[in-house]
């Protein structure tokens, strides 16, 4: 005699091998791949003589950048900071608390592309 009631099926991972791939391929295919750029950071030294050049103050903010007090859009920054340089110029960069590490690597990488600037990133301490 056969029992009746629940019989167990074997269970086929065919499908779920199937599903998993599917979303593999879409996670691969969405997703976006930048290139990341690296931005060297100096410290200031203890012991530098004092520049006799005037340090040149930018502000940045999420929305906007300024230099020594005027608005200045990033693409003509490098326009901006030609009359206030000299041999040596020392730039400091104050970015408020809200600005992303994007932007701020942004700012940084424009200021890389203009010879002769020492470039310093302030921090709130």
């Amino acid at each position: 005699m056969r029992k009746s009631g629940f019989q167990r099926r074997k269970l086929s991972l065919t499908s779920l091998i199937d599903v998993i791939f599917l979303l593999l391929l879409f996670f691969m295919l969405s997703s976006t791949f930048s290139q990341f750029s690296e931005v060297d950071l100096a410290t200031a030294g203890q012991g530098q003589a004092p520049s006799e050049a005037q340090p040149i103050f930018l502000q940045l903010r999420t929305t906007d950048l300024s230099v020594n007090a005027r608005a200045v859009p990033l693409a003509a920054l490098a326009e901006a900071l030609r009359p206030l340089m000299s041999d040596e110029t020392q730039v400091l960069v104050s970015a408020s608390a809200d600005v992303t590490a994007q932007r701020l690597t942004d700012l940084l990488v424009t200021l890389r592309a203009i010879p002769g600037l020492s470039v310093q990133v302030l921090v709130p301490s």
